[in-house]
């Protein structure tokens, strides 16, 4: 049976999974993978700052600080590609660094003020999810029901935005508030998470499920839902393990376990995935190598007034050199070949098949 507390991590871990991984998936295709962490490393001076202008802890507070610093930084990302020269990722390299900095420099400060505790404060940094309390939970469910609304409200918008921002345009639709509104959307999906995973591993969180669905599926609509899948899932053998293994920190272990689910989707994905592209790479590679021994038997068999003569194996390894033991067992399984004395000769089906792949590798035979 699972106790309260553990009901509570669950059910926190498993909405932010959903809302991360399903703003996530516009970030990737968008190619804005590293603005998640932008944005998260600059959510933490808003926390500093709300803690030292409302002296609280209460979650809504720090959270709304967190929301507003990383909505400052968006905009900052938005006015210095806009305004300047330099690149997308100079930019959010730089707010990220700056805004990260100057957020490690507030909670300093904190710590050594007689009146104020930094507690509290400081699992913002790498989170700390087995703290969670009803009303963290009831927060994170509010903030995340309300971004998921309005992904789904701007569904259209959102997918034009993604693919052909020209054309949303053409259609009398502004597309900076647009690029701006889903960027807050991405800020609310990243702040929810910072008191469970941190600032440090929260972009973890945001990417990896997106990066793992697109393995599975072109189609937008799939991936937002597997990405979605994937985020809760890992959420919950995250906060699974940690409950299960002493002393293991429950924001790590969602990145883990998220990271284990996208290294299985990279390998074993049938759409993208690198088990499937060895496959068909051995499967060319030995296609090849059966079509190459066929040519040079029919190659050879030309100087012979029959197709069916036998050649020594020596005589097609000078033709084709490197290929010939594979490729004649490859031709013998496929009834185009087979042992004759010392060497091989085409079966009948073997020479009009090598026959046709001459006339489409050379042209017409005389």
């Amino acid at each position: 049976m699972l106790d309260y507390t553990l009901i509570l991590v669950f059910s926190g871990c498993l909405v932010l999974g959903i809302v991360a991984g399903t703003l996530g998936s516009f970030a990737v295709l968008r190619k804005q993978s590293l603005l998640g962490d932008a944005i998260s490393h600059a959510a933490l001076p808003g926390v500093a700052i709300a803690f030292l202008l409302a002296s609280s802890k209460h979650p809504a507070v720090l959270l709304l600080g967190a929301l507003c610093a990383g909505w400052l930084g968006t905009l900052f990302i938005l006015l210095i590609t806009r305004t300047t020269r330099i690149k997308n990722d100079t930019a959010m390299g730089i707010v990220l660094s700056v805004f990260f900095g100057l957020g490690l420099f507030l909670l300093t400060l904190i710590q050594r003020m007689p009146s104020a505790s930094k507690a509290g404060l400081d699992k913002f940094l790498f989170g700390n999810a087995s703290t969670l309390l009803l009303q963290d939970v009831w927060t994170m469910l509010i903030l995340g029901g309300a971004t998921l609304a309005c992904v789904l409200l701007f569904w259209k918008e959102f997918k034009l935005l993604s693919f052909d921002p020209d054309f949303l345009h053409s259609l009398g639709r502004n597309t900076l508030i647009l690029d701006v509104f889903l960027t807050t959307l991405l800020v609310a999906a990243i702040v929810i998470g910072l008191q469970a995973v941190g600032v440090v591993l929260m972009s973890a969180l945001v990417i990896a499920p997106a990066v793992a669905a697109r393995q599975w599926t072109d189609h937008l609509g799939r991936m937002v839902a597997l990405s979605a899948l994937f985020g809760g899932v890992g959420g919950v053998l995250g906060a699974f393990a940690s409950s299960r293994i002493s002393n293991l920190p429950t924001g790590p272990a969602i990145v883990v376990g998220i990271s284990v689910l996208f290294i299985i989707s990279l390998f074993f994905s049938p759409h993208r995935g690198l088990l499937k592209d060895w496959l068909r790479e051995r499967k060319n590679r030995k296609t090849v190598r059966s079509k190459k021994v066929l040519l040079a038997l029919f190659t050879l068999s030309r100087s012979h007034k029959t197709p069916f003569h036998s050649h020594p194996v020596s005589s097609l390894e000078a033709i084709a050199p490197g290929s010939i033991e594979g490729g004649l067992e490859e031709l013998r399984n496929q009834g185009l070949a087979l042992p004759s004395g010392a060497g091989w000769k085409l079966t009948h089906k073997g020479a009009i098949e090598a026959r046709r792949l001459a006339q489409h590798v050379y042209g017409e035979m005389p």
